[in-house]
């Protein structure tokens, strides 16, 4: 059990230069003769009896990584090799953006937490499409590997305009991802979260189905959805997205909830605003996800994602009736070999 041992080390770093050192040797490692071998043998685990089929693709495993790790694509090769059945690239926004400006993750170690408020800092759709095209061309895709591309609206971009940005970001990526997920409830953009609502929505996805359906083999589109939606705004994105013949719902992004941390409260006040992710957000993400599933039809399948670190909190969203699971901030606090634990235990 090494990984506690290179936490501490990595928790003595700033949060986003931790995390690019920890990843890049990773990297570094499997370049080496044999060395992705030896990552797949100590942190993955694969059964045939995992693969499942959902929205028309077929996983290798339920286990997933959220947006917002690998914004540009830069680490498919070894995300691969640790176990996961998919990832999400993203959020890519139309053109390239810097994110706001630094530090801008933050570390709640009591709570098992992560706060941030990146911006959607991404090297904009073109240059992650080009990214993409060289790891496909250089891959074996047979392994039920799945890529997932999460998009998003630049800054700059007024939301009466918002859906021009993810028809943009859809038609860069199409030829590349497996799946979409449009994303308008990251907490870290401003005015993004208005477009949950049910007009913004509708207008977003009709443009993109719209394309879409014109396609000889359409793309699955999903919808991420934030924590803090109150009771009618469930209900209106239940009603919009059984008429817009969504693919499925990613339930929950990140809160800009406060409520209930053991991390003091000066230091919660002097890191400011962002959304917060982690254990904090086990509950009510279970409680929106459990409100989905009992309320749309099975056509409609429900991604799980907010407080997932062990193997027992992935078993019971799944046993909740999530289809898959997603994990982002229990990676950091769990390990590299995550993954391919929940996988064992699932199996």
């Amino acid at each position: 059990m090494i990984y506690p041992i290179l936490r501490k080390a990595f928790f003595k770093m700033p949060p986003e230069k931790a995390h690019y050192f920890a990843m890049n040797r990773l990297k570094n490692i499997c370049s080496l003769p044999g060395g992705r071998a030896l990552v797949k043998g100590i942190c993955a685990h694969h059964e045939e009896n995992l693969k499942t089929r959902v929205f028309g693709l077929d996983f290798r495993n339920p286990v997933g990584l959220g947006a917002g790790f690998d914004k540009n694509a830069l680490y498919l090769r070894e995300l691969e090799a640790l176990g996961f059945g998919s990832v999400e690239i993203g959020t890519v926004t139309p053109k390239g953006q810097a994110g706001n400006p630094q530090p801008r993750l933050f570390r709640l170690p009591k709570d098992q937490a992560l706060i941030n408020r990146m911006g959607f800092n991404n090297d904009g759709a073109e240059a992650i499409r080009m990214r993409l095209e060289n790891w496909r061309t250089h891959q074996d895709l047979q392994n039920g590997f799945i890529i997932g591309g999460n998009i998003g609206k630049n800054k700059v971009t007024d939301n009466q305009d918002a859906y021009k940005d993810y028809v943009l970001c859809y038609q860069a990526l199409y030829e590349v991802v497996d799946y979409f997920t449009v994303n308008v409830s990251s907490p870290n953009t401003p005015g993004l979260r208005a477009l949950q609502e049910k007009d913004s929505l509708f207008k977003i996805f009709s443009e993109i189905q719209q394309i879409n359906q014109g396609k000889n083999v359409p793309k699955p589109v999903l919808l991420k959805i934030a924590p803090d939606l109150n009771q009618e705004q469930l209900e209106d994105i239940l009603e919009l997205a059984k008429a817009i013949e969504l693919s499925g719902i990613v339930a929950t992004n990140t809160t800009v909830q406060r409520t209930g941390l053991l991390t003091a409260e000066e230091q919660i006040e002097t890191i400011g605003a962002g959304g917060l992710s982690g254990r904090p957000v086990k509950q009510r993400a279970t409680e929106v996800m459990d409100f989905l599933v009992q309320n749309l039809p099975e056509t409609i399948p429900v991604i799980a994602s907010g407080g997932i670190f062990t193997p027992e909190d992935a078993r019971q969203r799944l046993a909740g009736g999530a289809r898959l699971v997603q994990v982002w901030t229990g990676f950091i606090y769990e390990g590299p070999s995550i993954a391919g634990k929940i996988c064992k235990h699932l199996e």
